[in-house]
């Protein structure tokens, strides 16, 4: 069934509050009311299964894994009503022109991804994603250390709180990420 609108709807907030659960049931719950379902992830999240979006908790669904945003146009199948994109923060800014075009086209978009890096700061394209979409779902995890909800993730190598000018993007999970609240994130400077 065609969307007689498009939109375009984020799911964000920190690692470990269910971002990629949340998108999986938006795409069953699309795929159960017969919509022709896309789901594609950036090639470079390998953490789990490489042609599935899989979440933290186990959940999973199908998925094309993409060098760029690019690929998706041309990957993209014309009966598909539905696209899901996991791990948008790994997309350069072509996803955000990609995402208002298909919506544009009257394809409904659901796209997961962290509003911001392990500093606390803005990640990639999701800020603009979030202005731009007609429904913005911020997520929240428990603190690791009090056990309050946690909106920011805490980056830790060898134990210890990462440094500002570590790299951005290193892929990983509960290995070298925690989910922490504003009190406890540290981001040591030097």
């Amino acid at each position: 069934m065609k969307h007689t609108t498009g939109s375009i709807e984020v799911i964000t907030g920190s690692m470990f509050c269910g971002k990629t659960d949340e998108l999986i049931r938006r795409l069953r719950r699309a795929t159960i009311a017969r919509q022709k379902v896309q789901v594609f992830k950036p090639a470079m999240d390998n953490r789990y299964a490489l042609e599935k979006v899989t979440s933290h908790a186990g959940s999973e669904y199908s998925a094309q894994p993409v060098q760029n945003a690019r690929a998706i146009l041309e990957l993209l199948e014309p009966a598909t009503t539905v696209v899901g994109i996991d791990e948008a923060q790994f997309f350069d800014e072509t996803i955000i022109l990609l995402a208002q075009e298909l919506a544009d086209r009257g394809v409904r978009l659901i796209i997961a991804g962290l509003d911001t890096d392990f500093r606390g700061e803005p990640f990639g394209p999701m800020p603009v994603l979030m202005a731009k979409a007609e429904v913005v779902d911020k997520l929240h995890a428990i603190c690791m250390v009090c056990g309050q909800l946690a909106s920011r993730t805490q980056r830790l190598v060898d134990g210890k709180p990462a440094r500002y000018h570590d790299p951005i993007v290193i892929v990983g999970a509960s290995e070298m990420y925690e989910a922490r609240c504003r009190a406890h994130h540290e981001v040591p400077t030097a």
